[in-house]
């Protein structure tokens, strides 16, 4: 069930300050210029366990995000934003992507970004935690505010599925969810490794694949990858540090990730065998990898998501 909240509910001088409000308490704390249009902007949202789905309508505005509000709040999410109707302009880190519809492009919120429509719009914004998107950091930071064509490539498929999740957002059940929101950032992880320098880099790309699909596996590690695709550990090791990650520190991250869903999905296994499940069989090691990942325990994390729902 979407959420939905309509600036025309407000008396016209506190539409903007309501707006204000909507969009930094939906995403991260953000400001908003409008423009000279008599103001109005609607906001649909749903969350696909964990991964934040807003419907964006609005007139005409300059939304921003600077670093004092950054210092205020970084919760350390990448936003995707699809362009649905009109233009918009995506700026950060020295680019800018102009999207129209069917375009998308993603912006960091640890970064100071700003967004830019001149007229009347629509955009599906998808909000995760950067810890959830199963490419590296380094390769994101280069495809921050570049365009994504919804016409060719890998966007050309991405793009109308997304749109349609759009069109979709009160139909999602709570038990496709989860299903959903592994489509979404498998398909994501293929558009920006095939996009960044390293689309070039197949066998990254191939490792990257091979990494998530065995992870359950107990010996998973840099040596029994490597071996996997027929190069030596010293090689393997060279590939990710190009990418600022090292081979162990990268499996342990995406296991982390996986319990952290399980540890909601699946709220009467006990949290050793979720951690066991994807290979960290140390139970107090894996108590205190996950509190330095999220920043609170495993019990605390499960307990949370329980009262959050």
């Amino acid at each position: 069930m979407s959420t939905v909240v309509r600036a025309a509910d407000q008396a016209p001088t506190d539409r903007v300050d309501y707006w204000r409000h909507t969009l930094s308490r939906t995403f991260v704390p953000l400001d908003t210029t409008p423009g000279d249009a008599p103001f109005d902007g609607t906001l649909r949202s749903t969350d696909l366990d964990g991964l934040q789905l807003a419907e964006v309508t609005g007139t005409g505005q300059v939304v921003h995000r600077d670093r004092a509000m950054i210092r205020r709040a970084d919760p350390e999410y990448y936003k995707i934003g699809l362009q649905l109707r009109g233009r918009g302009l995506v700026l950060q880190d020295d680019r800018e992507a102009l999207l129209t519809p069917g375009d998308f492009a993603v912006y960091d919120t640890s970064r100071p970004y700003r967004l830019v429509f001149d007229e009347t719009f629509r955009m599906l914004v998808l909000m995760c935690p950067r810890s959830a998107v199963k490419v590296p950091e380094r390769t994101m930071a280069r495809m921050t505010a570049v365009r994504v064509s919804g016409r060719e490539g890998t966007g050309a498929l991405v793009s109308p599925f997304l749109a349609g999740l759009a069109a979709q957002l009160d139909a999602v059940s709570e038990s496709a969810a989860w299903h959903l929101n592994e489509a979404v950032l498998d398909m994501l992880a293929a558009v920006f490794t095939d996009g960044s320098s390293a689309r070039s880099d197949s066998l990254l790309l191939r490792v990257h694949r091979y990494i998530e699909d065995h992870l359950a596996d107990h010996d998973l590690g840099p040596d029994t990858v490597a071996a996997a695709h027929h190069i030596s550990t010293r090689y393997l090791q060279k590939l990710f540090e190009r990418e600022g990650e090292t081979v162990a520190g990268w499996i342990r991250s995406r296991r982390l990730e996986r319990c952290r869903r399980d540890l909601t999905m699946l709220p009467d296994r006990p949290i050793s065998a979720v951690a066991a499940r994807w290979g960290l069989v140390d139970a107090a090691h894996f108590s205190r990898t996950f509190r330095a990942a999220y920043g609170v325990p495993p019990r605390a994390y499960r307990q949370a998501g329980r009262h959050n729902g």
